[in-house]
């Protein structure tokens, strides 16, 4: 597939995605429409219903009173001429002169001859409306005599009933002579009326889909103007998240959609001016520090020079300082030292803060840096050390000295021995087994294990935070609360991570996870402070 295909595919399937997301099941939209749908078919099918059973009553007892006074005039007027007993010429002759009324119905006669049988006169011929057409239960109702009273002053009654052959509607009627003689049915095909009251269902039908129909646009369309400002709501709340607090939204008419989007611009504007604040304080604490820092370092160097010399008395036998004020000048020779290393690491941390911190690479052997950190802080009797020779990296050495001496540190002063570094490499995801993969497509892990008790668990989520001290009885330890912070950072700048555990065995372990090769990973070769050096130790 070419690309220009490919990306016709992906907007394509963008496109289909986007309109699937506008017309999900949980969407405000296609739920209005559907709302507004139904109640339009309810509406729409209970007119129809409404209308087409009016009309249907309507036409059905129009035609139907119709036949049945043409039917009863021709009983009265051509039955009623008849005999007694008629004979059968006379029978047929008045059935096809009654069927030739208005209404054009057939007609069936019945009546007994002078000899006493029953004869048939029909208007449809031999094979035309006979007796057995006409329903037992209209029979026996014209048949039977009622009882004369005030109320019913004949004994005989006409009767009718609407039955269904083969498909197509008929109405039946039935009466009898008054003053008995001869009986008298009718049949008469609704098929027309049916035909006109299909056209109309047919037409109702129709003309509820089209309302349907319309009813759905205009549902959408009123739901495209109520959601639209919800929907720029919900964009501009999104760009508010995304950092973008000077986002506003444009305000028009006075209804609740308006005052929501007044709201929202208020809260905005609020929010913006809050974040400014605080990160105008921000930079002005950032600021502070660096600044008293910078301010710091010309007398502590003073400081540390005069300490230097006084430590080199304090060593020298026979020296002139008196025994009696020893103690105090080596107080005052260890706290320089710490006063110094503080500044240096809040130095640190505002170059951090600031994103001036940079890197600069070299390809170094781990394992010898591992062993370069260790000897010269004097820790080869309390480390142990599994590390291969060969792994190499390409990162900045200084930072990851940093990093172990304050790993290491940590975990000497304030975990159990023997502390234990061990380190392997991890291929990159994808890369473990393909032939020819990239060496600096990997990661370099680094495990810092000591045997101590572990971290508390309500501490280990803050081993990481500024300034922390796992315990509060020892508020001046030698450390600042920095080096586990530095560490981290420094592990960030090169795109790595820093985690600390408990080992199911008993004590702490931190593990250090770098890219093979930090510029391919983003960082980028860069010149600039290298870090803090020395080793901090603060759990």
């Amino acid at each position: 597939m070419t690309q220009e295909h490919q990306g016709e595919s992906h907007g394509w399937s963008a496109a289909r995605k986007g309109v699937w997301s506008r017309l999900r099941l949980t969407s405000l939209r296609l739920r209005l429409v559907v709302v507004f749908g139904l109640v339009a078919l309810t509406a729409a099918v209970s007119a129809s219903g409404i209308a087409y059973w009016l009309n249907r009553e309507s036409v059905l007892t129009r035609t139907q009173d119709a036949v049945l006074r043409d039917f009863e005039k021709e009983m009265q007027n051509r039955a009623g001429s008849l005999p007694e007993h008629p004979a059968q010429d006379e029978l047929q002759r008045t059935a096809g002169q009654m069927a030739n009324s208005s209404q054009r119905f057939t007609v069936l006669l019945v009546a007994e001859n002078p000899e006493g049988q029953t004869v048939y006169g029909s208007s449809g011929g031999l094979n035309g409306f006979s007796l057995g057409d006409v329903p037992e239960s209209l029979r026996e109702a014209v048949t039977e005599r009622q009882k004369v009273t005030s109320g019913n002053a004949y004994p005989h009654r006409l009767y009718w009933q609407r039955i269904v052959e083969d498909g197509t509607p008929y109405l039946v009627a039935g009466t009898k002579v008054i003053g008995g003689g001869t009986t008298g049915y009718m049949l008469k095909s609704l098929e027309p009326e049916a035909k006109d009251l299909s056209s109309l269902a047919w037409s109702l039908g129709i003309a509820t889909g089209l309302a349907l129909i319309g009813s759905a646009l205009l549902a959408h369309a009123a739901a495209t103007t109520v959601l639209k400002p919800v929907q720029r709501l919900g964009t501009a709340a999104r760009r508010l998240g995304e950092g973008k607090l000077d986002t506003r939204l444009r305000v028009s008419g006075t209804d609740e959609l308006a005052d929501l989007s007044r709201t929202f611009n208020k809260a905005a504007e609020a929010l913006e001016k809050r974040v400014a604040d605080m990160a105008a304080r921000d930079e002005a604490s950032r600021r502070f520090v660096a600044d008293m820092s910078h301010e710091l370092r010309t007398p502590l160097t003073a400081i540390t020079a005069v300490t230097e010399v006084l430590e080199e008395e304090l060593e020298f036998e026979g020296g002139g300082i008196d025994p009696m004020i020893q103690p105090a000048v080596r107080l005052v020779v260890s706290e320089t030292r710490r006063l110094n290393n503080l500044v240096e690491n809040l130095m640190e941390v505002t170059r951090f803060d600031a994103g001036t911190a940079r890197l600069v690479l070299d390809d170094v052997d781990v394992a010898d840096q591992i062993t370069a950190c260790i000897d010269a802080r004097a820790w080869l009797d309390a480390v142990e050390l599994d590390a291969e020779r060969g792994i190499h990296a390409r990162l900045d050495p200084r930072r990851l000295d940093v990093i172990l001496a304050n790993l290491i540190g940590n975990a000497l002063k304030h975990g159990g021995s023997p502390v234990r570094v061990s380190v392997r490499e991890e291929p990159a995801e994808g890369a473990e087994g393909a032939e020819g993969a990239d060496a600096a497509d990997g990661t370099v892990v680094i495990q810092v294990r000591d045997h101590g008790p572990g971290i508390p668990e309500e501490v280990l989520p803050h081993v990481f935070d500024r300034f922390y001290k796992a315990s509060a009885s020892r508020p001046r330890s030698e450390g600042s609360g920095l080096g586990l912070s530095i560490a981290l950072e420094n592990a960030h700048i090169h795109g790595g991570e820093i985690t600390a555990v408990n080992s199911p065995e008993g004590g702490a372990v931190f593990t250090l996870r770098l890219p093979r090769d930090v510029s391919a990973a983003g960082s980028g070769e860069k010149t600039g402070d290298a870090g803090t050096e020395g080793a901090e130790g603060d759990a």
